[in-house]
């Protein structure tokens, strides 16, 4: 089979091209245009159609509102605000970062969730460690009822600390060797353990809390249609392959199945994490019959979050018009198509029982709603020179502006995803796709709960060595040939795969958040591959957990549907 195997050859190149990264992956995206022509699979016109179809629409509509508000800091103002509610004792911090950064990542792209909650993390790790130090230093000065004549003629706080400890200076402990010279302040053995065990403590924690982040960044993502790409791969897969299935998979069906999910995977990542790096002892990681120095460390930390809150002031007229259109395209996206009443695209927009509106339609109306509105009431200046007088108006600017846009918009994404339909498609039109299925009829004969937790594994590992979307591309053709071949329901492994496409938690290249955490200097990569390998794990049975439970239920995974029967027999 000729044809085959040049399309065969085509998707391998890509692989490797993706894997290593030897052309920037936009471009790899682009060969299909040059290749499938030359080698008489597909005509141009044909291909560079699939370049720009309802999907990339549908994401680029979805990053402009995410675009909109981070240009406000509406996401800062919330993650503050969960943050308060929550406190910063050990778990209940933990947990807290953790819901903010899932539900952010929900709605804007995982790798400006990541930069955003990172410095703030950081702040609070550093003035939990401060507040460690200052305590461990009030310690040893109580214990020592004579002080060195040096530290005497030192000017004395309000608080009765040395201006050097109330710097932070603990350098200076460490001046003074462990013999007596009269009555002067020695630092013991026992000092130095206690030393010790808080710097363990706080680099612990630091781990923990830089793992957390870029984890439920990732995990949030898997919500939602927007929340990533491979999800919108998906979609636009399904819409591709199987054209006349009545559109099963929207924002309201999918957020149905995956938010379940993430919500399993995200407690259950918080309890590993807690685990690893705060240990077993629960009482005390929630803060249960603190100390007053741990109340008062508590408290330090609470009020740099509120400090941070405090700068943002009250909420503007344009963040308030943000969130209201963030609302509603939330609320339209639900609407549009729920599945268990009509809804108002079928009823409004529809012409013989088909919608003529799509997900991607509500998330341009929105989005061009953000060039139209302004962002505050209009500036009235007067000037009786210029004006004689009169009153000088101006309009004030637009929420969002088109600059902003051009600079922040991940355009490559919109290559990657018309690359994966157009390798799609070239599969179809050559018949590989069909020649890989009927070689995977073997698989029959396997239980199919095992068949989905084989391929979810298969695929968490594929995509710690290559970018999540170039996975869901090269994978969701073969998976749908594969499960005509062997008469499954398509979804039955599309939808499980796709989503352990974001399972990337054990190494820094494996997704940008973790790059973005790595890059602080905190982490060794044994550290992400011992915590993310668990997590690996629990993911995959989460997943293999929610497709056959739930998932099964809601898209009626057990029968084999007609719109998958393309062969009519």
């Amino acid at each position: 089979p000729w044809q085959e195997a040049l399309c065969g050859y085509v998707i391998i190149v890509m692989a490797l091209f993706w894997c290593t990264e030897a052309l920037p992956l936009a471009v790899t995206a682009l060969l299909p245009v040059l290749l499938f022509p030359l080698m008489n699979i597909m005509d141009s016109t044909t291909v560079c159609r699939e370049y720009l179809k309802d999907t990339n629409m549908l994401f680029l509509g979805g990053l402009i509102m995410a675009i909109a508000i981070e240009s406000w800091n509406l996401h800062k103002r919330v993650a503050l605000r969960v943050l308060l509610t929550t406190g910063v004792r050990p778990a209940l911090l933990l947990m807290g970062f953790m819901a903010v950064t899932a539900f952010l990542s929900m709605w804007i792209s995982n790798t400006a969730t990541t930069a955003m909650m990172l410095p703030i993390a950081q702040a609070v790790m550093e003035q939990l460690h401060k507040s460690d130090l200052e305590s461990a230093a009030t310690g040893q000065v109580s214990e020592h009822q004579h002080t060195n004549k040096a530290f005497e003629l030192q000017e004395k706080s309000p608080d009765g600390f040395t201006e050097a400890e109330e710097k932070g200076d603990w350098a200076l402990l460490h001046l003074f060797v462990p013999w007596h010279l009269g009555n002067s302040h020695v630092l013991t053995v026992e000092e130095g353990t206690k030393r010790a065990e808080t710097e363990k403590k706080h680099s612990d924690l630091s781990k923990g809390m830089s793992l957390c982040i870029c984890y439920s960044s990732s995990i949030g993502g898997i919500a939602t249609l927007t929340g990533t790409t491979p999800n919108l791969v998906l979609q636009g897969q399904v819409n591709d392959i199987y054209k006349d299935n009545g559109g099963i998979i929207n924002f309201a069906s999918w957020f149905s199945f995956a938010f379940p999910t993430m919500l399993v995977l995200l407690i259950l990542a918080w309890i590993w994490l807690q685990v690893l790096y705060l240990g077993f002892n629960f009482k005390k990681n929630f803060g249960c019959s603190a100390s007053p120095a741990a109340k008062a460390k508590e408290k330090q930390a609470y009020e740099i979050i509120k400090e941070e809150s405090r700068k943002l002031g009250k909420m503007k007229f344009a963040e308030i018009e943000v969130l209201i259109l963030f609302i509603l395209l939330v609320v339209l996206w639900f609407t549009r198509e729920p599945g268990f009443f009509p809804g108002w695209a079928t009823v409004l927009f529809s012409k013989d029982g088909t919608s003529y509106v799509t997900d991607a339609t509500v998330a341009l109306f929105i989005s061009i709603l953000l060039f139209i509105l302004p962002s505050g009431f209009s500036n009235q200046d007067r000037d009786e020179e210029q004006t004689g007088g009169r009153a000088k108006f101006r309009a004030p600017p637009a929420l969002l502006e088109w600059k902003v846009v051009q600079e922040k918009m991940p355009w490559n994404i919109l290559f990657l995803l018309g690359g994966g339909f157009a390798l799609a498609k070239g599969s179809e039109e050559s018949g590989l796709s069909a020649w890989l299925g009927a070689q995977l009829t073997p698989l029959e004969s396997i239980p199919y709960p095992a068949i989905a937790f084989i391929l979810c594994l298969l695929i968490a590992t594929f995509t710690e060595c290559t970018s999540n979307v170039a996975t869901t591309t090269l994978f969701l053709p073969i998976l749908a040939s594969m499960a005509e071949a062997i008469c499954i329901n398509p979804l039955y492994v599309m939808l499980p795969c796709t989503l352990s496409a974001s399972l990337a938690f054990m190494l820094p290249v494996a997704t940008p958040p973790n790059a973005i955490v790595f890059s602080y200097g905190q982490l060794r990569v044994i550290d992400m591959a011992k915590a993310g390998f668990v997590l690996n794990i629990l993911g995959v049975l989460s997943i293999t957990l929610a497709i056959n439970t739930w998932g099964s239920s809601l898209f009626q995974l057990q029968t084999f549907p007609s719109w998958a029967n393309r062969t009519g027999t």
